[in-house]
């Protein structure tokens, strides 16, 4: 992959989140806060952007969204490469997402 692709696939992901973070953001705020991982004052922020704005911003060369996950706990029940090779996939998502929330309610 050239420089030029990963700077246009960085481009594409920094407008494709923006939209969908707007778009959350606009429908139910409180849930946006919670799956976007961010403060309250950029989903104001981001929830009040025109178009052209949101353009502009996703047109830089630094990819705007980040991995929150930074625990290997949550990934290995993300991936189920749990040790005890639980075979309820719904139980270990579900635990998954306790703990991230867990650490949204910590981030706050």
């Amino acid at each position: 992959m050239t420089n030029e692709q990963l700077l246009n696939e960085i481009r594409e992901a920094n407008l494709t989140y923006l939209m969908l973070a707007q778009n959350l953001i606009r429908q139910d705020k409180a849930e946006a806060l919670f799956r976007l991982g961010m403060s309250e004052e950029a989903a104001d922020l981001i929830g009040t952007l025109s178009p052209a704005q949101i353009l502009k911003i996703a047109s830089g060369n630094m990819l705007l969204c980040r991995f929150r996950v930074d625990d290997d706990i949550v990934w290995n029940l993300l991936t189920n490469h749990t040790p005890s090779k639980v075979d309820n996939d719904a139980t270990t998502k579900l635990h998954a997402s306790i703990l991230m929330a867990g650490k949204f309610a910590e981030a706050m």
